[in-house]
């Protein structure tokens, strides 16, 4: 019997001089990819300062800070307290910050600070993929997906509550201030007016306090309500003009809030939601809109919204589209949520062939083929789409919409983890959907580099002689 050896183990040994952190990672990994892009992107609006540090420490670098924060979202670690855990114990995270470890706070701050600059990294990168040819727009999938805010759904008031408990607690309070009022005056008669009592002033100021921030966003509702009434009755009017309507008129737009319209007090601008992943469940967040590119899965356009359905967004994403491409798509596919014949004439009349069935269609429901012939000249805007998703091509174009937009929403949800926003606030969440789309992008530019050359580095640099040698940036 032969006795089996090992490679030498002893984690108490000495190295002469440390290694190279370079070496501890292949030379293809993300984080080289990632230092070397950072020299393909415009960093001058947050290389800016304000004249300069003149007392105290020199602060980090912004390049380290923006490499650090990509490296990380693309990884799916957007707390700062945890890159910051990572700045000590992962070796990409120290080979890319040279071995500095700015803490949780220099990060959250530096994020915080300049999160509409590291949105606008996005088309930056978007155009890197145009030029590597992951971005063709032959056929363009849009669909959106609701992401949880960082806030309760039960940290929630509808506005009939919110009626109820601001008269409840306007008697509470006026209760307290006649019983503040009343032992001011027994404790004047006894000891002296210099005597205080603390304790029934800071209940009182606690009630105060839940009173005030009810009637904030009890005021809201009621600006929303009325904006919205101004805008049915102006439609409303607006079609009595055209001629004489059939029918009971219709009832008047009502200025006052639904009773069970609802306010968030942790993240008010956020909203409940049906859940995108799980039907008959609802979430407290935001529908976030992605417009993904058929070629290599790339996300061409990106937006965030508080309202609930998608009907709304389909013109403002082709829009982003075209201004983030400069080009406008052949196919645009969507899902039974953003079909209006608006939307289908208005996309059209840009000159690209949207796809979205008015009807919802059933499992295993079976499509009769569609009439051979030209299409007839009366048919309506949802007759005329029925009949184009009935042809052969029609449904051939249409069923890959879920294969190119559905797995995109899959790698960030599941395969990273962002089910949850970690920032509040409208502004802030567009930011952070920005950037969780920009390392999106960047992974699929990093593998399709990869694939074609040993270093991804490489790529780069042939994209930027390329743009030297075209004269633009676009191809």
């Amino acid at each position: 019997m032969t006795t089996r050896t090992f490679r030498p183990y002893d984690p108490e040994e000495l190295w002469l001089l440390p290694p190279s952190p370079r070496d501890w990672l292949p030379e293809d990994h993300l984080a080289y990819f990632l230092s070397d892009l950072m020299d393909e992107l415009d960093l001058k609006p947050i290389l800016a300062t304000d004249g300069g540090v003149t007392r105290g420490t020199a602060p980090y670098h912004p390049q380290l800070l923006v490499t650090v924060l990509l490296y990380a979202y693309a990884g799916g670690i957007p707390a700062s307290r945890q890159i910051a855990r990572e700045l000590e114990e992962d070796v990409a995270f120290r080979v890319l910050a040279a071995n500095q470890r700015p803490d949780f706070r220099t990060l959250s701050d530096f994020r915080k600070q300049h999160l509409p600059a590291l949105a606008d990294l996005f088309v930056q990168v978007l155009k890197l993929c145009q030029r590597a040819g992951l971005v063709k727009l032959g056929h363009i999938a849009l669909d959106g997906t609701k992401v949880k805010a960082n806030a309760s759904k039960h940290k929630a008031m509808s506005y009939g509550r919110m009626v109820t408990e601001e008269a409840r607690l306007t008697a509470e309070v006026e209760r307290l201030l006649a019983q503040a009022e009343a032992a001011d005056a027994r404790d004047d008669a006894a000891d002296g007016p210099a005597r205080r009592g603390d304790e029934l002033p800071a209940e009182l100021a606690r009630r105060e306090q839940r009173l005030q921030t009810i009637r904030a966003a009890k005021a809201v509702l009621e600006q929303e309500a009325q904006a919205e009434a101004a805008l049915t009755q102006a439609a409303h009017e607006a079609r009595t003009t055209d001629g004489p309507r059939r029918g009971r008129p219709p009832q008047p737009p009502s200025p006052v809030p639904h009773p069970k319209a609802q306010r968030n007090f942790t993240d008010p601008e956020s909203r409940i939601m049906p859940a995108s992943d799980a039907k008959g469940s609802f979430v407290q967040g935001y529908n976030c809109q992605a417009a993904v590119d058929a070629t290599a899965q790339i996300i061409v356009a990106a937006a965030v919204t508080d309202e609930t359905n998608d009907k709304q967004q389909a013109q403002p994403m082709l829009t982003h589209v075209v201004a983030n491409t400069g080009a406008v798509p052949r196919v645009v596919s969507m899902d039974t949520g953003y079909f209006s014949e608006a939307n289908i004439t208005a996309l059209t009349a840009l000159g690209c062939t949207p796809l979205s069935p008015p009807d919802r269609q059933l499992h295993g429901q079976v499509i009769p083929a569609a009439p051979r012939g030209r299409p007839p000249a009366e048919l309506s805007v949802a007759d005329r789409m029925r009949r184009t998703l009935r042809t052969q091509r029609g449904r051939r174009r249409y069923a890959r919409r879920k294969a190119i937009v559905e797995p995109v929403f899959g790698q960030i949800k599941q395969g990273r983890g962002y089910r949850q926003f970690l920032l509040r606030g409208m502004r802030n969440v567009r930011g952070e959907w920005a950037l969780i789309c920009t390392t999106h992008n960047v992974r699929k530019l990093w593998i399709a580099l990869r694939q074609r050359r040993r270093h991804p580095g490489e790529g780069l640099r042939a994209l930027r002689e390329e743009r030297k040698a075209t004269g633009n940036g676009r191809r």
